[in-house]
């Protein structure tokens, strides 16, 4: 006979009807360590199929004895203890005996909101808070995040940003160098990667075992949600990448939690993921289901995180996915697709837009699954943005070539306007990129170090000026050479130098352009905002469009010459009269560039060229991007105040890691 619940169970029937249905948003509120406001604390956790399981930790000498759990009687699988004289900081797991009584092991709460230090690996009791005072953010965030405002994102691994005397900076520490140097360089968002609890710091956080717990390694929960908090203040948004894709298979993680496939699938075919030997969840199992929804509001709820990048969407979508024949299950139609993570995700999405309007999701997916960033409603998955993988990988393999070749790969660089607007983007050079021996983004480029440099600072031009919101991963904003690496930071000291610092100028100067701009970013997602005016001249490499804003302020032109040819005296189409004035000149000497260029503007003249009625004559640098303005009408719309950042400081007031000017 099944013993009643205890009296002061934090579970009412509601709480048990949602859990089975798996709708549940908000589980961290039941289970896990809480106070239980009589100075003690209770402890909650999910283990259907154990026989018999304990809280053990600092307060009981880690004995099974001294506080068993009790299961519900209501079949449900929850197992509760209160009135545990445990302490805030204290260390403790759960000792779990499964079927038949056979012992498991002693488990991390997968609810905990803290956990030691690797190697460690039990869970913490927390019962801290913080005073928010990022309200004003918080108020004006939905403008922040909105489609048609400026995007431009700073990836970022907290353990390798920066480091004191070699070892890791703490979350406020971080914070502080990383607002103001993100207000100097003008990006709008920090996309970090994985800060759940890791017990493996190689795994970069995508190895996730603690889906409620920011990673001691750099501090307390409110350390980590003053760093947020700093941010805001700042105006810098927060994105967490979060993976919901697979889970490590460490013993006192998630894996046979009871003693079966309790989180897992137990067929390996569907649940073991042959690339990153982890474990894959079973989405098709509801109270699975609400334990990652659950997670994923948690940040935004208890931490005011602004977005949530899901991680390896693509391996979540297809069953066949790094297997080959007869290592998967095909689902009930015969077909490869996964329908229960589909529908998953679907969940998640509705979950997150239904509580957080102005928050956003985004997709890291990588095939050509239609309408991942279309509302549900329309048979989409209701992300609400999608990495551009393929723009990446054409873009990059194209600037890897020598410009004497491009000509034979032209169109490289304009298929992603073929696809452009099916999805929202996010045009991405991420961390992937520049590691396992692919080199560093300065490395890839061809030719000497001049041509590189030249190189490098014209694919940035180009890719601020593409459709899409942009996404760049730390140390590719001044150059760095070395490969990146998790162990130790990056090499703050080439931004002294001035081909690295006039990168990192560049990167600057594109952010404020692109956020002053509505032409580079009202319409990232709809093809009214695009014009190609020369897309097929591969003869000279060169690419020539407009970007154009909703109304009432001007277009920007853009012209890309991908080969160290200067071409003066180049004739090019324009709409409007009078003078086009030159906002971006990759080539420029601050930049350290020749300093080819059209003295600050070209005036138009009444010849039609490019199916426009007037044209500009002007000079186009060698391995360059130029942006040129059309005249600013009086009545020009400026860019929305509420989606500006915090304003870059005088260069005198930069720090170290933010170079004077």
């Amino acid at each position: 006979m099944s013993q009643p619940p205890h009296p002061s169970s934090s579970f009412g029937p509601l709480d048990v009807h949602l859990l089975r249905e798996g709708s549940h948003a908000r589980l961290y509120e039941r289970f896990g360590a809480h106070p239980d406001g009589s100075g003690a604390f209770r402890f909650a956790v999910w283990a259907p199929n154990a026989t018999r399981v304990a809280v053990i930790g600092d307060w009981n000498g880690w004995n099974d004895e001294a506080d068993a759990m009790q299961p519900r009687a209501d079949g449900s699988g929850v197992w509760e203890a209160a009135g545990i004289p445990a302490q805030p900081g204290q260390a403790y797991k759960y000792r779990i005996w499964g079927p038949d009584g056979r012992y498991v092991g002693e488990k991390a709460d997968p609810f905990a909101f803290s956990a030691e230090l690797a190697p460690a690996t039990a869970s913490r009791v927390w019962a801290g808070s913080h005073e928010w005072r990022d309200g004003e953010w918080m108020k004006t965030r939905a403008a922040r995040n909105a489609l048609d405002a400026p995007m431009s994102i700073y990836e970022l691994h907290l353990g390798s940003w920066r480091r004191r005397d070699g070892q890791f900076m703490n979350y406020r520490e971080i914070a502080s160098a990383l607002a103001e140097y993100m207000g100097w360089m003008g990006f709008t968002h920090v996309e970090l990667m994985p800060i759940t609890e890791h017990p493996f710091y190689g795994s970069w956080g995508y190895q996730t075992t603690g889906y409620f717990a920011a990673t001691g390694r750099y501090g307390s929960p409110e350390d980590f949600m003053a760093f947020v908090d700093h941010l805001h203040q700042h105006g810098i948004g927060v994105i967490l990448d979060w993976v919901p894709s697979h889970f490590p298979t460490d013993a006192h993680g998630l894996a046979l939690f009871d003693g079966t496939h309790l989180y897992e699938h137990a067929d390996p075919r569907q649940g073991f993921h042959p690339e990153w030997n982890s474990a894959i969840f079973n989405y098709g199992r509801n109270e699975v289901r609400a334990f990652l929804i659950s997670s994923a509001l948690f940040w935004l709820d208890r931490f005011h995180i602004d977005g949530l990048r899901v991680d390896a969407v693509a391996s979540m979508l297809y069953l066949d996915y790094a297997r080959q024949a007869g290592e998967w299950v095909p689902n009930v139609h015969g077909g490869r697709e996964n329908l229960e993570a589909v529908g998953f995700l679907r969940d998640l999405n509705r979950a997150v837009y239904r509580e957080y309007p102005d928050a956003f999701t985004v997709a890291e997916e990588s095939t050509s699954w239609p309408h991942v960033s279309r509302p549900i409603e329309m048979g989409g998955l209701g992300f609400g943005m999608k990495w551009n993988m393929g723009w990446m990988h054409d873009t990059l393999d194209y600037v890897h070539d020598d410009p004497v070749y491009r000509r034979y790969h032209h169109h490289r660089l304009t298929f992603s306007l073929v696809y452009a607007f099916s999805e929202n983007f996010v045009l991405p050079l991420s961390h992937d990129e520049v590691v396992y021996g692919k080199g560093s983004l300065i490395g890839k480029m061809p030719g000497d170090e001049w041509q590189q440099f030249a190189n490098l600072r014209a694919l940035f031009g180009y890719m601020w000026a593409h459709p899409g919101k942009k996404l760049l991963f730390m140390g590719g904003e001044f150059a760095q050479r070395r490969e990146w690496t998790h162990e130790g930071e990056l090499e703050w000291w080439v931004s002294d130098q001035w081909d690295h610092r006039g990168v990192q100028k560049l990167v600057r100067q594109l952010n404020r352009v692109m956020r002053e701009e509505p032409a580079l970013h009202q319409l990232d997602f709809d093809n009214a905002g695009f014009q190609w005016l020369e897309a097929d001249d591969s003869e000279r490499s060169t690419y020539i469009f407009l970007r154009k804003p909703k109304g009432g302020s001007p277009p920007v032109l853009v012209l890309c010459n991908m080969t160290p040819v200067p071409r003066p005296g180049l004739r090019v189409g324009v709409p409007t009269a009078g003078t086009w004035t030159e906002l971006i000149n990759t080539d420029a000497t601050e930049f350290d560039g020749s300093g080819w260029g059209n003295l600050g503007g070209v005036q138009s003249v009444p010849v039609p060229s490019h199916g426009q009625p007037q044209s500009l004559v002007l000079a186009l640098p060698p391995l360059s991007t130029l942006y040129l303005r059309a005249p600013v009408a009086a009545a020009a719309v400026a860019a929305p105040a509420a989606a500006e950042p915090a304003a870059l400081p005088a260069p005198a007031e930069a720090s170290a890691a933010a170079p004077a000017a």
